[in-house]
């Protein structure tokens, strides 16, 4: 295991109403480290400890009808109020909603080297649009479909973002070859192999077992280049209009 290394203090505090959905992620897999070491200080915070009266209550209906319940400003502004005078400084709010930008690698990178944030877990139809006007800076989205709460959201974002930090991974580069990294100029990742050389009647790659490190390594590109082409052409039109691809990859692109 590589050493975790001192870094500026990165701390996200998350809004929920079910803190008890993070235990797994802080306490298990490789990206605990982080967590464990504070590299990634993560801080839970029940918004119903921020509710009035005696059922803690921090949804309504909506105005106008509808279904569904519509969660309170007024929880949420309290809960926010501790958090800034917890944390001493101007953390910004990130909200998970359907209407957020879609977390891609890029959006991840920039969270992997900032100060943290909150982050704000909705549940039910949404919340009050004041708060969100008055209070949240960002939004994001995992894609097009609705979940019942943000705490997906928030996990994954979490888990991307500590797997980035130093010393979290095993291996210091491993996350360098994941898919849609920029050293891979944005491809998808190639096939993966492992002993034994033959499973089921089939063999693994010639070029993998060849102890030839160009050889591996021009396969493995041909494999990333194929791969993207089938099932994510877009990823190719983006890298071939940042001047990422050689030659050689245009020559093996147009022979598919």
């Amino acid at each position: 295991m590589a050493a975790l290394v001192s870094q500026a203090p990165m701390r996200f505090d998350v809004v929920t109403l079910f803190p008890e959905l993070f235990a797994p992620l802080l306490a298990a897999g490789v990206t605990r480290r982080a967590y464990e070491s504070r590299l990634v200080d993560v801080r839970l915070w029940h918004l119903r400890d921020f509710a009035e009266g005696n059922y803690r209550r921090v949804d309504d209906r909506p105005f106008g009808g509808g279904p569904g319940m519509v969660m309170l400003a007024e929880p949420l502004a309290r809960c926010l109020q501790a958090i800034r005078a917890d944390r001493a400084d101007a953390a910004p709010v990130v909200l998970f909603s359907p209407v957020g930008e879609r977390i891609a690698h890029a959006v991840v990178e920039g969270w992997s080297a900032s100060a943290g944030a909150v982050l704000l877990c909705g549940r039910y139809e949404g919340i009050d649009q004041r708060f969100i006007d008055a209070h949240v800076d960002v939004q994001l989205s995992l894609g097009d479909f609705v979940l019942s709460g943000g705490e997906i959201a928030a996990m994954a974002l979490l888990d991307a973002v500590a797997r980035l930090q130093p010393g979290v991974l095993n291996d210091a580069g491993s996350h360098q070859e994941d898919s849609f990294n920029p050293v891979l100029d944005g491809l998808l990742d190639c096939p993966h192999y492992t002993r034994p050389e033959q499973w089921n009647g089939v063999k693994a790659p010639a070029e993998l077992l060849s102890g030839h490190h160009a050889q591996i390594e021009a396969w493995r590109r041909r494999q990333r280049l194929a791969i993207t082409a089938k099932q994510r052409p877009d990823l190719i039109a983006a890298a071939r209009a940042g001047g990422r691809l050689s030659p050689a990859d245009e020559a093996f692109l147009s022979g598919l």
